[in-house]
């Protein structure tokens, strides 16, 4: 006999504010694009840097809505999606005004919260090699949706024989990829890109597990001519803590096995938080 309740938990896989979402209820997130989200990977029930993404969606609300759901209201939408979804998956939460791009202040200005879940995923293997693009992000600290730059700059540099891209900012700075934090090691130090740029919770993952293991850090500017210098980069993001890039632009990078394993071994230091 066909379960009728396990089909709609296998076919639901979007959930608005805790219960499947309707055409209706999606409508003004798909037709105004103000909204912005957090994408996590789940594993045995748990999310490592839960405390970040619950950080990043209350900042990013506050900022695009002028409010921000409770943080238990948040994890309760997430835990929300756990009888749709196998023990591992990747999860998606977007938090949107049912009023649609013309929020303002007042009651229709209080974010929802819609919440998504797709198949477990690690990245590519790598590494990668990075064509570099002038760009800037339009509220670069904000993981906002519609940014059809990132995606128009990925199919530019496939379409130019390389895996992705990588952002170079008005002072000639590295900043991000389209998809991606950066960072380098200069043979002693892991070494993060000073410019305007979303900070991942990866990244903030790995600053504070590499702090405690006694690994030296530093922050600052990264142009073109300085990659020669570098012994290795990665790029990073919810899939990984780092995967390998052998050239950036027309600079090749040298393999630094160690530091992947180094940045690798940082992230799994840090606790699994049960949803």
């Amino acid at each position: 006999m066909i379960d009728a309740d396990h089909e709609e938990r296998q076919a639901a896989t979007a959930l608005r504010n805790g219960r499947p979402a309707s055409a209706e209820e999606l409508a003004p997130l798909a037709f105004a694009g103000y909204a912005h989200f957090t994408a996590m990977q789940v594993r045995s029930g748990a999310v490592r840097g839960l405390d970040l993404h619950l950080q990043r969606l209350r900042t990013a609300s506050l900022a695009l809505f002028g409010h921000a759901l409770p943080d238990d209201d948040v994890r309760t939408a997430l835990r929300a999606v756990r009888p749709f979804a196998p023990d591992d998956f990747s999860l998606t939460a977007t938090v949107y005004s049912p009023a649609g791009e013309f929020t303002v202040a007042g009651p229709e200005a209080v974010p929802q919260i819609l919440v998504r879940a797709l198949p477990a995923s690690s990245g590519p293997a790598g590494p990668l090699r990075l064509a570099t693009f002038a760009h800037e992000r339009t509220l670069p600290r904000i993981k906002h949706v519609g940014e059809v730059a990132k995606t128009w700059f990925l199919r530019e540099a496939v379409a130019a024989g390389f895996d992705d891209a990588a952002f170079v900012d008005r002072q000639g700075r590295l900043s991000e990829g389209s998809i991606w934090n950066l960072a380098f090691w200069d043979g002693q130090r892991v070494v993060w890109p000073e410019a305007e740029m979303l900070r991942g919770t990866s990244l903030g993952i790995l600053m504070r597990q590499l702090e405690r293991m006694g690994v030296p850090q530093t922050q600052r500017e990264i142009r073109a001519q300085d990659l020669q210098s570098l012994a290795g980069a990665v790029v990073m993001n919810s899939w990984s803590p780092g995967i390998a890039v052998r050239q950036i632009g027309g600079v090749e990078m040298p393999p630094a096995p160690a530091f992947v394993d180094l940045l690798h071994r940082a992230y799994r230091a840090e606790p699994p938080v049960a949803l």
